[in-house]
């Protein structure tokens, strides 16, 4: 007797990886409490912008451009996108160790021989969902913000340099959850690959931001949390100027080849390593 085996369609595949996703309680409170958090953080600062803003008298008409309260910087806080950078890389990096921690992982391949085509679903769900996080987190955040600066100089997405922080700060969850699914599949374990995702996404761009040499800042400029902060800085309020800058047609293409080099060490180190 003949049996045929029939090869799993990337539909399938699809609906498999969302179901994982979100079969985790831990998922939803964690993107729904970080998305809230930045949205908070942002908020609270504009907020209290306003007020100082508010009791201060206007600035002299020969007042340094350079030096004026930037409207845009409110709506990307440091440390909030900071935050949405590990909620995003731990989730992708989850996706990954959590399948190898719980042994699901055997029962996948044993069911989908195709190591690539489970990661290319894994992945394809693990960005979507991240992207419209981001999209729905930059969005919210500069809406937000520029409401509550109406009265000191808010902006609008027509406004130069608006529209791509905006665009470069809904990217931003993407790349770190790719990134995070990288590490997730070398470390295999929850702590180190949170320490792995802390150490890559934000520790190293604060390590290589020296001006000395220049080396150290052409590291530093290869970064994603620098090409972030380069494509969110107002053009109109651009800060001291640096010795070895990143242009925005730098930072591009550095937010897109993170996520690209970290899918294919994702497939590499799936497929050769055991389960």
């Amino acid at each position: 007797m003949t049996t045929t085996a029939h090869r799993a369609r990337f539909t399938d595949l699809l609906a498999a990886e969302w179901i994982k996703l979100w079969s985790l309680r831990s998922t939803f409170w964690v993107l729904g409490g970080g998305a809230l958090a930045v949205i908070g953080i942002n908020a609270n600062s504009a907020w209290s912008n306003a007020r100082r803003l508010a009791d201060l008298p206007p600035p002299p008409a020969d007042a340094d451009e350079a030096f004026l309260f930037d409207p845009l910087g409110t709506a990307f806080v440091a440390p909030a996108w900071q935050l949405l950078m590990i909620v995003a890389a731990t989730v992708g990096a989850l996706s990954v160790f959590g399948e190898y921690t719980s042994g699901l992982i055997r029962t996948t391949f044993t069911a989908v021989p195709d190591r690539r085509a489970v990661i290319a679903a894994k992945t394809a769900v693990v960005a979507a969902v991240l992207c419209a996080l981001g999209a729905a987190v930059a969005g919210v955040s500069f809406g937000v913000t520029q409401a509550l600066l109406r009265d000191e100089g808010g902006l609008s997405l027509g406004d130069p340099g608006a529209l791509r922080a905006v665009v470069a700060s809904a990217l931003l969850a993407p790349v770190c959850a790719l990134v995070g699914m990288a590490l997730g599949a070398l470390v295999r374990h929850a702590a180190g690959s949170v320490v792995a995702v802390v150490g890559t996404l934000l520790l190293l761009p604060a390590l290589f931001r020296g001006e000395t040499y220049r080396w150290v800042k052409e590291i530093g400029n290869a970064m994603p949390y620098t090409a972030w902060e380069r494509l969110v800085t107002n053009p109109a309020r651009p800060g001291p100027p640096e010795k070895y800058p990143l242009s925005v047609a730098e930072a591009w293409p550095v937010l897109a080849a993170w996520p690209l080099v970290a899918v294919v060490v994702t497939v590499v180190v799936v497929r050769r390593r055991d389960t």
